[in-house]
């Protein structure tokens, strides 16, 4: 086995690798911050895979959701059919209380709603989420869509919380567009990064 060797002194410039990994064909596409914004909205195209980066994710609203959905007419309609599952770990701050559970209430059976990513993010000036979001070949038009998700908020009463979400897109159309937005409120600040991968 080889070892890598980084070849630059930050991973921001980070242009090669020593050793027998190469950067493959991670593609930087767009970015978006948000200022109180209703929604985030990105186009997707003929990628195999692509991953969304949010970063910082805060809420206008207490216990807002951060969630999203996809479209197959080009963002007219927010409205593809989903099956997914929700489970988060969490631990609060006093170390008096730590849990594993399953979350019914944020999951979805065939059903065209907003998928949940985080739940009932804390909105004070220093409470936000951060994680990723990965999207499988949705420009297929012959398999559904996979998407897998993990991140961590800050709970809005005083808890570290790990959020796992996976499902599909239950469409054999192409997947042209994806949009990001709380539950409830708009998003007061984040950023959201899109790379596509080949």
């Amino acid at each position: 086995m080889s070892l890598i060797k980084l070849k630059n002194n930050a991973l921001d410039n980070l242009t090669s690798f020593e050793g027998s990994a190469s950067l493959g064909d991670m593609v930087f596409i767009s970015s978006a911050t948000a200022s109180a914004s209703s929604s985030i909205e990105f186009t997707l195209g003929d990628y195999k895979e692509y991953k969304f980066f949010f970063v910082n994710m805060h809420p206008a609203t207490i216990r807002a959701k951060f969630q999203f959905n996809l479209s197959t007419d080009g963002g007219s309609n927010y409205n593809v059919t989903k099956t997914t599952t929700f489970f988060n770990s969490e631990h609060n701050e006093s170390g008096s209380s730590a849990d594993l559970t399953y979350r019914t209430a944020e999951d979805l059976a065939q059903s065209t709603s907003n998928q949940n990513l985080v739940r009932d993010m804390g909105n004070a000036d220093d409470e936000s989420s951060s994680g990723t979001l990965i999207l499988f070949n949705p420009s297929s038009t012959t398999y559904v869509k996979h998407f897998i998700s993990t991140s961590n908020t800050y709970f809005y009463s005083g808890y570290t919380m790990n959020n796992f979400v996976a499902g599909y897109a239950n469409t054999t159309s192409a997947l042209t567009n994806i949009k990001f937005q709380m539950s409830s409120g708009n998003i007061d600040d984040g950023k959201i990064l899109m790379f596509g991968l080949n």
